[in-house]
């Protein structure tokens, strides 16, 4: 697609960089070694014909790209000029980036670039200006799709394949930061498959070191084939190089949804998770990185039904591996509801696999991941029966267990988290349905035996592993 495809054809990308940096060597020795006189300067080095190939590769995929940018200004619920042209809300500066995905007028952004706007001002590369619609927005993967009506055919950008990016890879970035129109940085993908960054609930990002800015969100990421790979969406603002890009592959799943539909549909399996840590991978029987815990099932939804119970470790999705918490809700997220998964699990270190059609994902349920804390060498902690009152005071949907009544300061239970008002449901994978339960459980332990506690707070489930002393 570019004018020269020297690069493409002939010079393996990994070595461009060695090629930049060896620039002395490239140049013809003469010129190294002495003085230069007027006929060497006129003549062109072979290393400096070599790095314009380069160098003409990276202006003209920024020059193809740049037109399908877009600066858009989110504009105030009271209206339009009479022009047809927006009003920028007062003190507004480049609000964010937009890129052109369909001749059309589609144009995706962040959901965070709009917020709570219903209209848009587009401002185009011709220094034209449109008015776009919300088509619909994605909270959760922060992707928010909008529409203008145009009197000619938009420049607009293609999609690539995210899943074939790798670590080290050239990219382009094209946005707007602070308010610079369509401005090019040129850097590598740092890093894929971030996540755990709290930026939004589903997170698979692409970083890279290609300087992004305020005002960036929502511009294009560009591989050396001018394909979109990814939407820049935010940066960590104490750490320079360091930014994020919602894969591509991620986005078109949301644009075929927002077109369709208006909003995003996913599947919803029922469970509470939690990731695996040494502790509970060695009392599981399994690695650390191996798959997610199942600290809950929630009654009536898809998982209950197809039989997994708490205690059942997730290890795999329709053939992708499950090594997180964020992962497993992906993977899920991008099914419709209806489909059916096909979920591999281990249950007392036997594999089995279940398949179990989806149902839609409520928002008043969320299936979160329980945080972790270290493990220490005491128990410390009182545990007494449920009463009718009690029960109703804590707000407890259940009043079979033991009730942890006190926690000591400094001790091992305390270290895990644990704390007044507590539920404990099982000790070692059985069940505990008393305060006497619960003692009978501790007392068959040994000094240094590790203890698997199922615990219920404010009617979430998590697992904690505890050391016991005497």
């Amino acid at each position: 697609m570019f004018t020269r495809q020297f690069v493409h054809d002939n010079l393996p990308q990994q070595v461009i960089l060695p090629l930049l940096l060896l620039l002395p060597a490239l140049v013809h020795p003469e010129l190294v070694r002495a003085e230069p006189n007027a006929d060497a300067v006129r003549a062109e080095p072979p290393g400096i014909r070599l790095l314009e190939e380069i160098q003409a590769v990276i202006t003209n995929l920024a020059e193809q790209a740049k037109p399908s940018v877009v600066n858009l200004f989110p504009l105030p619920s009271t209206g339009r000029s009479r022009e047809g042209s927006g009003e920028r809300a007062p003190n507004s500066s480049g609000s964010g980036s937009g890129l052109i995905i369909d001749s059309d007028g589609y144009i995706i952004t962040n959901n965070h670039v709009i917020g709570d706007a219903a209209e848009i001002e587009v401002r185009f590369s011709d220094k034209t200006k449109l008015v776009a619609n919300v088509v619909g927005k994605d909270p959760d993967t922060d992707l928010a799709l909008l529409k203008v009506t145009a009197s000619r055919p938009l420049p607009n950008a293609r999609f690539g394949d995210s899943a074939s990016v790798k670590v080290g890879q050239w990219v382009l970035a094209v946005g707007n930061p602070f308010g610079l129109d369509r401005t090019v940085t040129l850097g590598v993908v740092s890093g894929i498959g971030r996540e755990n960054m709290n930026l939004s609930r589903y997170e698979n990002f692409i970083q890279t070191d290609a300087s992004i800015n305020p005002g960036n969100s929502g511009g294009p990421l560009f591989n050396l084939h001018g394909e979109v790979i990814g939407i820049n969406t935010a940066i960590i603002n104490f750490a320079q190089g360091i930014g994020f890009a919602i894969p591509s592959n991620m986005a078109k799943q949301v644009i075929e949804q927002l077109l369709a539909k208006g909003k995003v549909v996913r599947g919803w399996l029922g469970v509470g998770i939690q990731p695996m840590t040494p502790e509970l991978a060695k009392k599981f029987g399994v690695t650390e990185s191996e798959g997610v815990l199942v600290n809950e099932v929630f009654e009536k939804d898809p998982a209950a039904s197809a039989g997994i119970k708490p205690g059942d470790i997730i290890v795999n999705i329709d053939g992708s591996p499950v090594d997180s918490p964020n992962k497993l809700s992906r993977l899920i997220g991008a099914l419709t509801p209806g489909e059916t998964a096909h979920i591999e699990v281990v249950r007392d270190g036997n594999r089995l696999v279940l398949n179990i059609p989806l149902s839609e994902r409520r928002d008043a349920v969320l299936a979160s991941a329980t945080p972790q804390t270290k493990t220490d060498v005491k128990l410390g902690l009182d545990v007494q029966d449920v009463t009718p009152g009690l029960a109703e005071t804590l707000n407890l949907r259940e009043s079979k267990g033991a009730l942890i009544a006190k926690v000591d300061a400094g001790s091992l239970a305390q270290a895990e988290g644990l704390r007044e008002g507590d539920l404990i449901k099982e000790v070692n994978r059985a069940e505990v349905t008393s305060a006497t339960d619960f003692h009978s459980a501790i007392s068959r332990l040994r000094r240094g035996d590790t203890i698997l506690l199922r615990v219920l707070r404010e009617n979430r489930a998590f697992y904690v592993v505890l050391k016991s002393t005497e």
